[in-house]
């Protein structure tokens, strides 16, 4: 028990601590928190985190679907496949994550509903929405960026396991999904944690295109009472939050991973 107490009061870590509380009682006592409890109530607050959590998750779960075949197409596929994958990482890493959502919102938006087809068919309610075009944006470039991660990943799987799975038989599918892709995402876990948090860091780009987020909703306090520094402190503590939780979750995921797989 000492020894993993020990490393914890260290004197430095200790001033630290101490610094931190600080700074959390001073602030506290000395801002204007009052604002809080009626954006709670009204549920402004819970419905940014919804949004932004649910965001968060599902365009980094699409995302990394389509990051392994925009990945397996470059490390494996032929000609025909790997050159458009290869394109459309170049293009999404290429360009500012703002300037798709704008294409796609304010592009593929206005132009469906000069369609009477597209205007009449059960996808129309959601078209003319915002967060579809939120979501399409970050899985693109969650694809994209993790197209590339995992291009790396599945070339660095030693080949010698691959043949010996071959030499045993094994379709190609059940080569990927047995060896091949476990190796490789066990490689990267690290790279796709990172990803993920920077994936949290590109959702307030979405309260451009009117959809709410926890960072719009920041906005329409210091909009509505005047204070600069009370909303952008509680907003930050909430992505400090939010990254901790991803933090923690990718750490003890990589921890169950067995080092060696196959």
């Amino acid at each position: 028990m000492m020894d993993i107490v020990r490393p914890l009061i260290r004197p430095h870590r200790l001033v630290m601590v101490a610094i931190a509380i600080a700074l959390v009682v001073w602030c506290a006592l000395s801002m204007h928190w009052d604002w809080v409890p009626t954006y709670w109530n009204n549920g402004l607050i819970l419905q940014g985190l919804r949004n932004t959590t649910w965001l968060l998750f599902v365009s980094w779960v699409l995302g990394l679907f389509f990051a392994v075949w925009l990945g397996l197409a470059q490390a494996a596929g032929p000609w025909y496949l790997a050159l458009p994958a290869k394109g459309l990482c170049s293009a999404i890493r290429g360009t500012p994550l703002l300037l798709q959502l704008w294409m796609l919102y304010y592009g593929l938006g206005s132009l469906f509903p000069t369609y009477p087809w597209i205007r009449e068919s059960v996808l129309w309610p959601y078209l003319r929405e915002a967060w579809p075009y939120a979501l399409l944006s970050l899985t693109l470039s969650a694809a994209g960026y993790g197209g590339e991660v995992m291009r790396g990943a599945f070339r660095g799987v030693p080949h010698g396991q691959l043949e010996a799975a071959r030499a045993f038989g094994m379709p190609r599918l059940t080569i990927l999904h047995r060896i091949w892709l476990p190796l490789a995402v066990r490689g990267v876990l690290p790279t796709l944690g990172g990803e993920a948090v920077l994936l949290l860091k590109s959702t307030p780009l979405v309260a451009t295109v009117t959809v709410i987020d926890i960072y719009s909703v920041s906005s329409q306090v210091r909009q509505h009472t005047y204070l600069i520094y009370e909303p952008l402190l509680l907003l930050a503590l909430v992505y400090m939050v939010i990254t901790g939780i991803l933090v923690f979750l990718f750490g003890r995921f990589e921890a169950r991973v067995p080092v060696r797989l196959g």
